[in-house]
């Protein structure tokens, strides 16, 4: 059989919309949206209002999507335990962010008021707790160990990237290599677990390395153009303010690329800079926005974003070659597009 070739990956506005790509496996989705719901089981009433409250207010559930579309991938027959794995994922990613909220002390999440907002920080804190122990509940069903092992040490690694984030606030000494660590644990393990934890139900093994490579490279690149996004991007569309990063004090790539490139061009921009990473005080936070974007930073990180796109749809081509994989490709182009 002759593969279809994949092009590199280009910021050129693209048609493609995510519908039509969620369209591919629609039916599953469907089925895997309500089963979110459903493995809702808990006798407290407090926890099934703040869980299906986060739930709702949940994005366009990438993380399943992705499992369902690599499942069918490896083999194109409906699999209900693959949307129950997809529907386990979402739950794992809901609580991750329940805790984001809680650390950022955010109010809104997707224009939405967040559960610590709602409710307060302790009920959120714990309501977190539950889906986590919820997903793992439903994960001894499969009664699979590699499975287990592949979501316990994810969460782990997820746990981890966290904690790394939080050890580097305010520190205008973080570097790159300290941004990877934290981004491959934070936001690119749950896309391996999506992506692997499919080939572990369809008991195709062999495609481990090449979904975990697609995965985690498709995870930096996703987490990279977000970045890039709080320094160039549409408020309104995101959900939050231009900057919002920056006065949390994360140590993202803008920020830290900023830092570099001005330490040898401009100190009094690199000293203003530096300080607002430290302190968390943004008062002129359209200057410092300015700031980033003049400092050549942005230009950079679209390139690495590019990049790990690259290495994303490069893990594809020894993958099966279908529609499904076709979606996964069109996924990486459809974030990508978001650079423009």
């Amino acid at each position: 059989m002759t593969s279809t070739p994949l092009s590199r990956p280009s910021t050129a506005p693209t048609s493609l919309s995510y519908a039509d790509i969620q369209s591919i496996v629609a039916d599953d989705f469907e089925i895997m949206d309500k089963q979110v719901f459903g493995s809702l089981n808990s006798k407290v009433q407090l926890v099934m209002s703040v869980s299906q409250h986060v739930i709702n207010a949940g994005g366009k559930r990438m993380r399943p999507l992705i499992t369902l579309l690599c499942s069918r991938m490896l083999n194109d027959v409906p699999s209900k335990e693959a949307m129950h794995l997809a529907a386990i994922t979402e739950m794992l990613h809901t609580a991750t962010l329940v805790h984001d909220d809680v650390i950022d002390e955010s109010g809104q999440r997707r224009g939405k008021p967040t559960a610590n907002a709602t409710w307060d920080n302790a009920t959120a804190v714990l309501v977190g707790d539950y889906l986590i122990a919820r997903a793992f509940n439903l994960l001894v069903g499969f009664q699979s160990l590699p499975l287990l092992q592949l979501f316990s040490d994810g969460t782990c690694d997820i746990a981890e990237g966290e904690v790394l984030q939080l050890q580097h606030q305010h520190n205008p000494s973080a570097t790159e290599a300290d941004y990877l660590a934290i981004i491959d644990g934070k936001t690119s393990r749950l896309f391996m677990m999506a992506t692997q934890g499919a080939a572990i139900l369809q008991d195709k093994t062999e495609h481990l390395d090449a979904l975990a490579d697609f995965g985690q490279h498709f995870g930096n690149a996703f987490q990279i153009i977000d970045d890039v996004l709080d320094y160039s991007g549409d408020s309104e569309v995101m959900g939050k303010n231009l900057g919002d990063d920056l006065a949390e004090g994360k140590p993202t790539l803008p920020t830290i690329k900023a830092l570099a490139l001005l330490k040898d061009n401009d100190t009094v921009g690199f000293d203003k800079l530096r300080i607002a990473v430290q302190t968390g005080k943004t008062d002129d936070a359209a200057a410092l926005i300015a700031l980033v974007r003049e400092s050549g930073a942005l230009e950079y990180c679209r390139t690495r974003a590019l990049e790990e796109t690259a290495l994303a749809q490069q893990a594809l081509e020894t993958l099966p070659d279908n529609q499904y994989r076709q979606g996964l490709y069109q996924l990486t182009e459809l974030a990508s597009a978001r650079l423009v």
